[in-house]
């Protein structure tokens, strides 16, 4: 593996809000590069890389700091109303590294953030609240939609603070995997929605805009109160209620409307097709391009259904799923989703109308509309952001395979640039070609 030499200046646990609720994790690291490999570079004006590091809805901090006392004593002395941006000095920098040789190996993850930073990019990483966070009274203070309040506050410093910060803060691209490409594309499509402006207020962010310029999602784990469905399609299960709900996935293809890039409508009977010939497919010949000769041979002799025009069974059946259904909802409460959106008294809640059994209490009905970007989209909604970056991987069974090309499609379809790729073999969490990312940030610049 190679590293590259990097000399930055970095500002840490700079609190971004004036009544914050935890410290530990309403707070934002900021690294600004200033050499790399022995040559100077100058972030200002370029894009800045608003890199989510958060997974599974539960809280992060950028400094890997617990709260395992909860959330700060009200006596406690917040930051100012609009604090003035990060302060003088900071740390220097030492080797990252580059994401070459090993590190690209299929199945490795890479640190976005780490990356863009060597690739001359000024990075912030975000803290925010999540479904884990208990105080010591034993209420909850993180559950849907605090996550998405936090990252909108943060993204409401950096434009207060523009003058002070290193890059251009009406170029801030996000970027997520799993929950946090889910957030990452919440992000992109809600800036400046009247819907979290009431706790945006009650944690004191800067009053000005949460609308950000790009989002890139990795896997994003979105669309959930129709997730269940979703999942039990994808994956052809044979219980009864997966079924059900495969049936209900019908419903909620007809209330998308999508249209692929023909003007034809993309329903529940013909989306598996769009989703082989559009994405799968295409994945499956670059991968084998390349191949060396002899592995290519080996790998067609062990998986010799891969041929121009394979089925969406031999596909599925070569996957295999995680999970069972309701995948998200489950009658137990199990799920980090049924967490998700518990309550400050209740860890887990039920949060569709099947899970519930009737009506879903309107407060779960209020967070689930505010964490799901599908909705925003679909309205066409005017401050989203109008550029996009979507990967998953062919053997990502955490999620519907659908959730990727349905945001795709509907990302195309209200004229938004999408820049859509599907890795053969990858599983969850799959970055195969993190250069891309950092030639579509640069061309937003």
């Amino acid at each position: 593996m190679n590293d590259v030499e990097v000399e930055y200046r970095e500002w840490s646990g700079v609190v971004y809000v004036s009544k914050p609720v935890d410290t530990n994790y309403q707070c934002l690291n900021i690294k600004q590069p200033t050499k790399v490999g022995g040559k100077d570079v100058d972030p200002s004006g370029m894009p800045i890389v608003f890199a989510l590091n958060i997974g599974g809805y539960i809280s992060s901090s950028p400094n890997n700091q617990g709260g395992p006392g909860g959330p700060i004593d009200s006596t406690q002395t917040p930051p100012t109303d609009n604090p003035s941006g990060p302060p003088n000095g900071g740390g220097d920098g030492g080797e990252v590294p580059s994401g070459s040789g090993e590190q690209m190996a299929r199945g490795q993850r890479v640190d976005v953030g780490d990356y863009a930073l060597i690739n001359g990019l000024t990075v912030v990483v975000p803290g925010a609240r999540g479904r884990d966070n208990q105080a010591d009274d034993g209420t909850y203070y993180g559950k849907a939609p605090a996550a998405i309040v936090d990252l909108k506050a943060a993204v409401r410093y950096l434009k207060a603070n523009a003058d002070t910060i290193p890059g251009n803060t009406n170029r801030i691209v996000s970027s997520g995997s799993s929950a946090g490409g889910a957030l990452s594309v919440l992000l992109g499509a809600s800036g400046d929605s009247d819907l979290y402006t009431n706790d945006l207020k009650a944690i004191g962010a800067a009053e000005t805009s949460d609308a950000i310029h790009a989002a890139a999602g990795y896997c994003p784990i979105t669309d959930l109160e129709y997730a269940d469905a979703a999942y039990a399609w994808c994956f052809l299960e044979t219980s009864d209620e997966a079924k059900e709900l495969a049936e209900a996935f019908s419903a909620r293809m007809k209330e998308l409307g999508l249209k692929d890039s023909s003007g034809k409508e993309l329903t529940a009977d013909n989306l598996a097709e769009h989703i082989l010939k559009t994405h799968v497919q295409p994945a499956a010949k670059r991968y084998l391009e390349n191949l060396s000769e002899e592995d290519r041979a080996t790998y067609e002799g062990e998986n010799s259904w891969v041929k121009d025009d394979f089925s969406w069974e031999e596909y599925i059946s070569y996957v295999g799923h995680k999970k069972t259904s309701p995948a998200f909802d489950k009658p137990d409460l199990s799920t980090g989703e049924n967490i998700l959106f518990g309550s400050s008294t209740e860890n887990a809640r039920h949060f569709t109308e099947r899970g519930q059994g009737g009506k879903v209490e309107d407060d779960v009905q209020e967070a689930v509309i505010r964490m799901n970007p599908m909705r925003f989209l679909a309205d066409e909604y005017e401050k989203r952001a109008k550029h996009w970056f979507l990967r998953v991987g062919t053997k990502d069974s955490d999620t519907s395979l659908t959730i990727v090309s349905n945001l795709d499609s509907l990302l195309r379809g209200i004229g938004d640039s999408v820049d859509t790729a599907y890795y053969w073999d990858g599983g969850h969490g799959a970055n195969e070609d993190p250069d891309k990312f950092i030639d579509w940030v640069k061309s937003l610049g």
